[in-house]
C-alpha cells in the first residue's frame, strides 16, 4: 500500500513539472537547465546588431579608404629619444643663461652700491601690501610714529605702491606687470632693518635684467633673487597669494635656495633629551629640529638622536645611519620628535661620539651625500667642551676639520654657555642662542651661510642646480595637512547635518553604505592631468659678495633662479612621435620621475601627498612578472642604473599598465629608450607598445603642405566649421610674442601665415642662449637656421606634426557633413538606438565629430560638450583602448560605460570605439579611431528585445561585462558600471577560475593611509595632570551641545529657524516625550559619536589592486561550456566584434553573498619588526643613487674666518636697567 501512494505521488509531480516547463509565457530555460544554444543565439545577435549600427554610422571604411595615401614608416626609438633630448637640453640652456645673468648683474651690482646708506623711508612693490588703481589703501597715521619696544626705533609708515596688473595665462592667469618687479617679505623679516633695506634697494636695479631676460625669452617663467636677509625680488611683478590663513613662505626654506646655497650635506642632530629639557625648553628644541629639517633637501642625508644618558634615535628602526631627506623620510622624523620625553641627565660625550660613529661609517661605506657633513646639537648647556673627542675624530688634517658643528643654546636662563659656544667656534660651525619660539627660524637658517662659506671664497665656481619637482606652495606639505583638517571638519559638518535630516536611519547600512562609498570615491580621486597645481623644477644659482673684505665673512649675497613648469618640459616632447600608449618621462639623479604618466601628486582631487615628489622610476614602472611588492625585477634595477648614470640604451619588458583611474589594466610589451639630457641631472625615456608602435602613418611627399598650395587647393577649407578640435596640450605651432584665445585660433593663424612667400620652418622650439648665438654668428656657421633674439618675430612650428594633421584633416573634412545620412536613417538612429555623437580622432592630435540630437536634448550645445570633454585624440582612454582591442579582434568595437553610471541620476551614456589601421606591406600602424555615444536606455531596450523575457525571471539574472569585468547591462540598472565581482562574488571567482577573467595585481607605491592621532598607548595618560582638565572641558562641551540640541528639538520656533539657517529644507521637528534617564543618556551617546571628530593624519603607504582583464583566446574552451545544475550555473559566451561576453546566471542555486571580489585598493601589510615603518622598510631596501656633480665643501681660506656666533636677541629699556641698578644698591 505504501509503495502504491509513493508512486502516485512521484507521477503527479512528474505531471506538474511537465505542465510548469510547456506552459505558456514561461520562460524556455529551466532554472537547472540553462539552454546554450538560446544564450549563444543571443550573443551572436547582439554583436550583429552592434556591429551593424557602428560599422554604418562611423563610417568606418570609408576612414580607413581615405588613409591608403598615407605611408607606414618605422618608428626609430633612438633617434626621436636623442632630438627629444636635444630639444630640451636647448630650452633648458636658455633658462640656465638667463640665470647666469641674473647672477652677474647682481653681484656687480652689490659690489657698486657697497657704500650706499640704507634708506629707512624706501618705497617698492611689496608683494603683500601694494594695490591696484583703484583699490582702497589703508589711511595714514594722524599721529606722530610711537616708538616700537622691541626694536627701539620709531615706527616707520611707508604708503604702499600701485600697480596695474593684468592677468596672463603663461603666469597660470596671475596678474602680473612686467615693467617692474615685486618683493615678498617674510613674516620673521622685518623690512626696514638696515641690511635689508639695502638689499632691497640696490636689488631693484635687477628690474633691467629680468626685463631683457625676458625679451630674449618669452617663455620664461618667474625670475627671482632670493636675498640672505630673507625677502625675495620676483619679475614679473605680483601680489602674494596666500595658500594657507598664514604666511609660511620663506625663500630660504624653499629646495631652489638650498641645494643652491650650499652642497649636499650629512646631517646628523642631536637632541638634548635630559630632565632640564622640559617645558617651553622642549617645545623651542622640537621647533628647532622641525626647521633645520625644513631646510633639507633630497640630495642631503639626515638622521636624528635624542640623548640623556642614553644615544637613541628618534626613529627606532633607522639605527646608526644616515637618511635621504625625502618628505616622507623627514615625515617619519618629525612625527617621532612628537613623543619625546625628557628623562634623566644628559651625556654629551658619548652623543658626539655616536655622532662622529654614524659620518665616519657614512664616509668608509659611501653612502649618504659624501660632501659636506655637519652636527647639530640642541640642548640647554654642555658640561665641558669635549675637546678630546674632537681631537679623536676632527682635527686630523688641520687645517681642514670636515664636520662643521652646530649649537643651539635652548632658554633664557642659562649659565654654562661658553662650552656649548666654543664646540661651534672651534669646528668651523656657528651658534645661536635662543629664548623664544618666534626667534626660531630666522636663528636656525643662519648655518646656511656657514655651510656657504667655501662656495663663496671660490667666488668663480656657481654650481648649477635643477631641483626635484615641487608644487608652487608657500609650504607644500603643511598645506596638506592643513587642508586634511579642514576636510575632516567638513565631512564632520556634514554628518551633523544629516543627522538632523536622517535622525535614527543615520545608523541603517544603506546610509553607512552611501556615506563610506562617496567619501571612497573622493579619497580615491587621483587626477594625473589636474590644474589645481602648478608643477615646476627650478634651476638656480648662488649670489657671492665680491667685496674685497667679504672674505673675512664670507658673504653670500642669496640665489638667483627662474622656474621652469613641467607642462613646458612636456610640451617639447612631441608625443605624437610615440603614438597611442606611447609617452615620454625624467628620471632624475635619485631614481625619482620629474614627470610621468602615471605620477599621481594629489588625492582628494585637491591635497597633495605627503611624499609626493619622491616616487622612483621603479614604482611607476610596473613589471608583468607576479613578483611580492617591492621585490623589483634584477632586470628592472638594472635599466634604472642605467638611466641614473645617464648611458644611453634601450630594452623591451613586459609591463602592467593600469589606467581608468586605477580600474583597467592592461598587460603589455614595451619598448624602451633612454639618454641622458646634457648639463643637467636629468635622463629622458621614452616608451611604445611593441606590437604597434613599431610603426608609424605619415603623409607622402606629395602631400607636402607646400606642394598642395602649388596645386591650388585650399588648406584653409580642411579646417572649415566648428566641430572639429586640436589636442590642447600639444605644440602644432607657437607665436612667442602673441596669444590666442584657443589653440584652433591659433593653428588657423598659421595656417594662413604658411600660405604667404617667404614661409620657413623653424628648426628648433626653442631659442638659442644669446653668448651661444653670438659665437655661432661670430664664426659663420652655416649649421642650420636658430632662431635667434634678433628675430622680428619668433614662432616655431612642428613641421612633421602639421605636415601630418593638414594630410588627416583633408583626409577627413567630409566627416562632421551630417547630410551624407538619409534623413529616414537619421530618425531611425534616434529613435531606436539613442545615438547622440558620433566621433572620429587621428593619430596628428585632430579631433571632429557630428550630433544627433535626442529627445532629451535637442540643445545645439551637445557636441561642444562632447567635445569639452574628449578633445585629447590618442590620450582619451577610449582611443587607447580600441587600439588595444584590435589585436583581439580587427573588426571589434569598445563598449564602455562610466563607472557606477546606475548611482548617477541622469541619462547613461554607452560610448564605443574602433581603431583604424592602416597597413602597408607587412607593417601596420593606427591611424585614426572612430566611435559613437548612444543612450543605455536604448541598449536596454535591444537587450530586452533580444532575450524577450527569459532574464526578466526571477530565477535568471543576465548581465553584459566588459573586459575587465564591469557590468555594462543588468536588469537592475543601478548596477549598471559596478565591477561585477561587488554584485556576485561568487560568479565572478568562477570565472576567474574558468580563465574567463584573469586577475592582474597591481600595486600602488604613492597611496595615501590614514593614521589615527590618538596614541593607543595608555602612557599618553601621564604625561601632565592637564590631561584630566581636559577631559573635563570636554565633557562640560559635549553636556553644553547635547542641552543646545535638545533646546532645539523641544522649542518649535527656534527649530524652525535653525532649520532654515541650516537650509535644510526639512519640516519642524516634533517635540519627542520624556523619556527614562538611561535611555537619555544612550541618546546622548548615540548623538557624541557624530559629533565628535576623529582626527587622522596622512601617512605614505603602499597598497595593491586586483584588477581583471579577458582571455584574449580566440577559442577559449569555457565559451563552449553549459550549465550544469548548480555545479556550473552559469553560461557565458562572448559578443561578437566587441569586448563585452554575455553571462547567464541561474539565481535558484545557493551563493555565498558575503563573498565580495573588489577592485579597490587595500593597505599591503609588510612583515614588518617591532618599532618598523614603511619608511625604515623602504630604507633597508634602498635603491642606487647618482650624487650632484659638484661638491665644494671646503677652502683653505675658511679658518682665518672668526666670526661663528650670535645670542638671543633682547632689547633692554635703558630707564628700567638704571632703575635695578639703583635698586641692587640700596637694598
Amino acid at each position: 500500500m505504501a509503495l502504491a501512494i509513493w508512486a502516485w505521488r512521484r507521477l503527479c509531480l512528474s505531471l506538474l513539472i511537465v505542465f510548469i516547463y510547456y506552459a505558456p509565457g514561461v520562460s524556455v530555460l529551466a532554472a537547472e537547465n540553462i539552454n546554450y544554444n538560446l544564450v549563444h543565439s543571443w550573443a551572436d545577435k547582439l554583436g550583429l546588431e552592434l556591429f551593424s549600427l557602428g560599422d554604418f554610422i562611423t563610417r568606418r571604411k570609408q576612414v580607413q579608404e581615405n588613409f591608403k595615401e598615407a605611408k607606414v614608416v618605422t618608428r626609430q626609438g633612438s633617434v626621436i629619444v636623442e632630438g627629444m633630448a636635444k630639444e630640451i637640453e636647448m630650452m633648458m640652456d636658455l633658462k640656465v643663461s638667463a640665470v647666469r645673468r641674473i647672477m652677474d648683474t647682481a653681484e656687480n651690482t652689490a659690489l657698486s652700491h657697497q657704500n650706499d646708506m640704507p634708506d629707512k623711508m624706501f618705497s617698492y612693490y611689496n608683494a603683500k601690501e601694494m594695490a591696484e588703481p583703484g583699490e582702497p589703501t589703508p589711511p595714514p597715521p594722524t599721529t606722530p610714529p610711537d616708538m616700537d619696544d622691541q626694536i627701539g626705533e620709531p615706527l616707520i609708515y611707508v604708503p604702499p605702491k600701485v600697480l596695474t596688473l593684468e592677468p596672463r595665462p603663461e603666469f597660470h592667469n596671475t596678474p602680473v606687470n612686467f615693467s617692474v618687479s615685486s618683493v615678498h617679505v617674510p613674516v620673521n623679516v622685518f623690512d626696514r632693518a638696515s641690511d635689508v633695506i639695502k638689499a632691497i634697494q640696490w636689488s631693484e636695479n635687477l628690474d633691467q635684467i629680468f626685463r631683457d631676460n625676458y625679451k630674449n625669452d618669452p617663455s620664461l617663467s618667474w625670475q627671482f633673487f632670493g636675498s640672505s636677509t630673507g625677502f625675495m625680488r620676483q619679475f614679473p611683478a605680483s601680489k602674494w597669494k596666500k595658500d594657507v590663513p598664514v604666511d609660511l613662505y620663506d625663500c630660504r626654506l624653499r629646495s631652489w635656495y638650498m641645494e643652491a646655497a650650499t652642497s649636499p650635506k650629512d646631517v646628523v642632530i642631536l637632541m638634548d633629551g635630559s630632565g632640564s629639557m622640559l617645558g617651553q625648553r622642549l617645545d623651542i628644541a622640537k621647533h628647532v629640529v622641525n626647521t633645520i629639517l625644513d631646510t633639507l633637501g633630497t640630495n642631503d642625508f639626515v638622521n636624528i638622536f635624542t640623548f640623556d644618558n642614553v644615544v637613541r634615535p628618534v626613529v627606532g628602526c633607522f639605527e646608526d645611519t644616515l637618511i635621504q631627506a625625502t618628505l616622507g623620510n623627514v615625515r617619519e622624523l618629525k612625527e617621532a620628535l612628537e613623543g619625546l620625553t625628557p628623562t634623566s641627565i644628559a651625556n654629551y660625550t658619548a652623543a658626539l661620539l655616536r655622532a662622529f660613529e654614524v659620518l665616519e661609517d657614512s664616509k668608509i661605506n659611501s653612502n649618504g651625500a659624501q660632501c659636506n657633513q655637519a652636527i647639530m646639537i640642541i640642548g640647554d648647556g654642555a658640561p665641558d667642551t669635549n675637546e678630546e673627542v674632537f681631537q679623536m675624530h676632527n682635527w686630523q688634517k688641520p687645517p681642514y676639520k670636515p664636520v662643521r658643528v652646530f649649537t643651539y643654546l635652548i632658554g633664557k636662563e642659562v649659565s654654562n654657555w661658553d662650552d656649548i659656544r666654543w664646540m661651534a667656534c672651534q669646528n668651523q660651525g656657528y651658534y645661536v642662542h635662543l629664548s623664544d619660539t618666534a626667534e626660531v627660524r630666522e636663528m636656525v637658517l643662519n648655518y646656511i651661510p656657514v655651510m656657504a662659506r667655501p662656495l663663496v671664497l671660490g667666488r668663480h665656481d656657481h654650481p648649477v642646480i635643477w631641483t626635484q619637482v615641487y608644487a608652487d606652495l608657500e609650504q607644500d606639505t603643511k598645506l596638506s595637512d592643513y587642508l586634511w583638517e579642514i576636510k575632516q571638519c567638513e565631512d564632520q559638518k556634514a554628518d551633523v547635518l544629516q543627522y538632523f535630516q536622517v535622525q535614527e536611519r543615520m545608523q541603517e547600512p544603506q546610509e553607512k553604505n552611501k556615506r563610506n562609498y562617496q567619501r571612497l570615491k573622493e579619497a580615491l580621486n587621483q587626477p594625473v592631468d589636474s590644474n589645481v597645481y602648478q608643477f615646476m623644477t627650478t634651476v638656480s644659482m648662488p649670489i657671492y659678495d665680491r667685496r674685497e673684505n667679504a672674505t673675512r665673512i664670507a658673504n653670500l649675497l642669496g640665489v638667483a633662479g627662474t622656474d621652469v613648469p613641467i607642462n613646458e618640459i612636456k610640451k617639447l616632447l612631441s608625443p605624437f612621435m610615440l603614438g597611442a600608449n606611447g609617452y615620454a618621462f625624467i628620471v632624475t639623479n635619485n631614481g625619482y620621475v620629474l614627470f610621468h604618466p602615471d605620477f599621481r601628486p594629489i588625492f582628494q582631487g585637491y591635497i597633495l601627498k605627503p611624499a609626493y615628489n619622491s616616487v622612483d622610476m621603479i614604482e611607476v614602472e610596473l613589471l608583468d612578472d607576479d613578483r611580492a611588492p617591492r621585490d623589483f625585477n634584477p632586470v628592472l634595477m638594472t635599466i634604472r642604473d642605467s638611466i641614473i648614470k645617464q648611458h644611453t640604451g634601450s630594452k623591451w619588458m613586459l609591463v602592467k599598465n593600469h589606467f581608468d583611474e586605477m580600474k583597467r589594466v592592461a598587460r603589455v610589451k614595451r619598448q624602451y629608450y633612454w639618454t641622458a639630457i646634457k648639463n643637467t641631472p636629468f635622463t629622458l625615456v621614452i616608451t611604445y607598445p611593441e606590437r604597434y608602435g613599431v610603426s608609424r602613418v605619415e603623409p607622402r611627399a606629395e602631400h607636402d603642405i607646400h606642394r598642395t598650395y602649388i596645386t591650388g587647393k585650399d588648406i584653409r577649407s580642411f579646417f572649415d566649421g566648428k566641430r572639429w578640435k586640436i589636442h590642447p596640450d600639444w605644440l602644432f605651432c607657437k607665436q612667442t610674442n602673441k596669444t590666442f584665445r584657443t589653440p584652433e585660433t591659433e593653428l588657423l593663424y598659421f595656417v594662413d601665415r604658411m600660405s604667404e612667400p617667404g614661409w620657413h620652418w623653424p628648426s628648433s622650439r626653442s631659442a638659442m642662449p644669446p653668448e651661444h648665438a653670438a659665437a655661432i654668428y661670430s664664426n659663420n656657421s652655416s649649421a642650420g637656421r636658430y632662431p635667434s633674439i634678433n628675430d622680428k618675430e619668433r614662432y616655431y612650428c612642428d613641421r612633421q606634426l602639421m605636415q601630418s594633421l593638414v594630410f588627416d584633416a583633408h583626409a577627413t573634412t567630409w566627416f562632421p557633413n551630417i547630410t551624407s545620412i538619409k534623413e529616414e536613417k537619421r530618425h531611425e538612429f534616434k529613435a531606436r538606438f539613442g545615438i547622440t555623437v558620433v566621433f572620429l580622432a587621428t593619430h596628428s592630435g585632430l579631433t571632429r565629430w557630428h550630433e544627433f540630437h535626442t529627445n532629451l536634448g535637442e540643445q545645439p550645445g551637445l557636441g561642444e560638450s562632447f567635445s569639452q570633454h574628449n578633445k585629447r585624440a590618442i590620450d582619451e582612454i577610449w582611443y587607447k583602448r580600441a587600439v588595444d582591442q584590435y589585436f583581439v579582434n580587427k573588426e571589434s568595437f569598445v563598449y564602455s560605460v562610466p563607472f557606477d553610471a546606475g548611482e548617477s541620476e541622469s541619462e547613461i551614456i554607452v560610448t564605443a570605439s574602433n581603431a583604424i589601421f592602416h597597413n602597408e606591406s607587412a607593417k601596420s600602424a593606427p591611424a585614426a579611431v572612430v566611435g559613437f555615444q548612444f543612450q543605455h536606455s536604448a541598449f536596454y531596450k535591444l537587450f530586452h528585445n533580444i532575450t524577450g523575457n527569459a532574464c526578466a525571471v526571477d530565477d535568471k539574472d543576465c548581465y553584459i561585462l566588459d573586459n575587465n569585468g564591469f557590468v555594462i547591462i543588468s536588469t537592475r540598472v543601478h548596477e549598471t558600471g559596478k565591477f561585477f565581482g561587488e554584485v556576485n562574488g561568487a560568479i565572478m571567482k568562477r570565472l576567474v577560475e574558468e580563465k574567463v577573467y584573469k586577475r592582474v595585481i597591481v600595486y600602488d607605491y604613492q597611496a595615501v593611509c590614514f593614521e589615527s592621532k590618538l596614541n593607543p598607548n595608555a602612557s599618553n595618560m601621564l604625561l601632565s595632570p592637564l590631561i584630566h582638565v581636559m577631559r573635563m572641558g570636554k565633557w562640560l562641551l559635549h553636556t553644553a551641545l547635547w542641552y543646545i540640541v535638545q533646546l532645539l528639538r523641544l522649542t518649535p520656533g527656534v527649530a524652525a529657524n535653525f532649520n532654515e539657517y541650516l537650509d535644510l529644507n526639512g519640516s519642524e521637528p516634533m517635540p519627542e516625550p520624556e523619556m527614562e534617564h538611561s535611555n537619555n543618556n544612550n541618546k546622548r551617546n548615540h548623538w557624541l559619536q557624530y559629533i565628535t571628530l576623529k582626527h587622522t593624519r596622512l601617512k605614505p603607504c603602499d597598497m595593491q589592486r586586483e584588477l581583471y582583464t579577458l582571455y584574449n583566446e580566440k577559442d577559449n574552451v569555457v565559451y563552449n561550456m553549459t550549465a550544469h545544475a548548480c555545479e556550473r550555473p552559469f553560461v557565458v559566451l562572448p559578443i561578437p566584434n566587441s569586448n563585452l561576453i554575455l553571462l547567464v546566471i541561474d539565481q535558484m542555486c545557493p551563493r555565498d553573498p558575503t563573498l565580495v571580489l573588489s577592485v579597490n585598493p587595500k593597505v599591503i601589510n609588510y612583515p614588518f619588526a617591532v618599532n618598523e615603518t614603511l619608511s625604515c622598510y623602504k630604507h633597508v631596501r634602498s635603491f642606487n643613487r647618482v650624487r650632484p656633480a659638484s661638491c665644494i665643501s671646503r677652502h683653505i681660506n675658511e679658518s682665518s674666518i672668526t666670526l661663528c656666533g650670535k645670542g638671543s636677541v633682547l632689547y633692554a629699556n635703558l630707564a628700567l636697567l638704571l632703575l635695578g641698578l639703583v635698586l641692587s644698591r640700596w637694598l
